[in-house]
């Protein structure tokens, strides 16, 4: 299966220069937890999560209004393209412990994003018994993958 298939098609990108508060009062409209940022021709150069701007507001005490996207944003992104299959996908996913994946062209421009919770509601949507089983292992180990903890915890 193709991402082009399972992909959130109707998305909203920021620009490095708008402010937190932009980004999310979006998300807060949209009902999502990420947005792609991405330069002036449309290519994603970073995903920007609500963690992401809880954490700038934290940690600068001051008002999300006047903190940049560029200033909180991660450094670097990973995407798939529209014809990849899905499992290429969920592994890009696994190996870089992310939960969203913006969706370019051969050009690199967004065209969408592919999250888990994508692949997740295509399982539950599935009819055929065959693939809802496929694709609930696929999501099963992707989720393991991307949930591991990437920092040691103390020993209690």
């Amino acid at each position: 299966m193709r991402v082009k298939r399972l992909m959130s098609a109707s998305v909203y990108a920021c620009t490095p220069d708008q402010s937190l508060a932009d980004a999310a009062s979006a998300m807060w409209e949209r009902d999502v937890g990420c947005v792609p940022v991405v330069d002036t021709d449309w290519r994603p150069i970073a995903m920007l999560t609500d963690r992401d701007i809880s954490m700038a507001a934290y940690l600068r005490g001051v008002a999300i209004g006047e903190i940049s996207i560029e200033s909180a944003m991660s450094a670097g992104v990973f995407t798939c393209h529209v014809h990849d299959d899905v499992r290429d996908a969920e592994r890009t996913m696994m190996e870089r412990q992310v939960r969203r994946l913006p969706v370019v062209n051969d050009a690199g421009v967004l065209l969408g994003v592919l999250s888990l919770n994508d692949l997740v509601l295509a399982r539950t949507r599935s009819r055929l018994h065959a693939m809802r089983e496929r694709l609930r292992g696929h999501v099963i180990e992707t989720l393991a993958a991307i949930s591991r903890h990437r920092l040691a915890t103390p020993a209690e």
